[in-house]
């Protein structure tokens, strides 16, 4: 059972979501790092990238899965315009960003956070990743010490090992990773969603909801 567009919840969320950030100050955008990779992000209008605002540059990178205004719209909220100049970019091959490049390593990730930072003209910033995102910042606070003056890793396993992985399988009762990570059924969202929440209550949505999701992100 499939939820047509007109009555998707997703669709609707994601419309709520962006009103939300355009109330806040922040702009959709996209831009080109190099022959190969286009970042879309959510940022300040372009004209505000100006060298004499002193406020502290955060950079938000988001967990697996969502993109970034699904995952940060409560932080961006609070964060801009006033705090901070708040840029939360989608991470390669999640959300509006791309790449033809075949790399898929946290270090790749890393290197195209950094590359759009320089193209946007910033050249210190303070960083905070969730989850995959943790990875990320985590990554980029070693490469680039002196551009990254603070960071904040979130719920991200950066001391992960490989029994870890293997627990995670046996609670899930799937045979592999890609199960869990990229559900592509109802079945397999309601497991993901009843590993990663504490409510109950996610596990008794509908397969429509869920299939309505998937949809939505694929």
């Amino acid at each position: 059972m499939s939820l047509s567009s007109y009555l998707s919840p997703t669709r609707l969320l994601e419309g709520y979501l962006r009103r939300c950030l355009r109330a806040a100050g922040l702009t959709s955008q996209t831009l080109s790092i190099d022959s190969e990779t286009t970042i879309h992000f959510w940022g300040p209008p372009p004209l505000d990238h100006r060298s004499d605002d002193d406020r502290p540059v955060m950079l938000l990178l988001h967990g697996f899965g969502p993109s970034s205004m699904w995952q940060w719209r409560r932080q961006m909220q609070a964060f801009s315009p006033s705090a901070f100049r708040v840029y939360s970019p989608d991470l390669v091959f999640f959300g509006d960003s791309t790449s033809s490049s075949t790399n898929r390593t946290e270090v790749f990730q890393a290197e195209c956070m950094a590359k759009l930072m320089a193209k946007i003209g910033i050249g210190k910033y303070n960083v905070a990743g969730t989850s995959y995102g943790g990875f990320v910042a985590y990554h980029m606070a070693k490469m680039w010490p002196e551009k990254v003056e603070k960071v904040v890793i979130a719920s991200s396993g950066i001391n992960m090992r490989k029994c870890d992985g293997e627990s995670l399988l046996q609670r899930s009762n799937c045979e592999c990773i890609e199960k869990v990570m990229l559900p592509s059924t109802a079945t397999e969202f309601r497991t993901l969603m009843a590993l990663a929440s504490s409510w109950r209550l996610v596990r008794m949505f509908p397969d429509a909801l869920w299939n309505d999701v998937i949809n939505v992100s694929s």
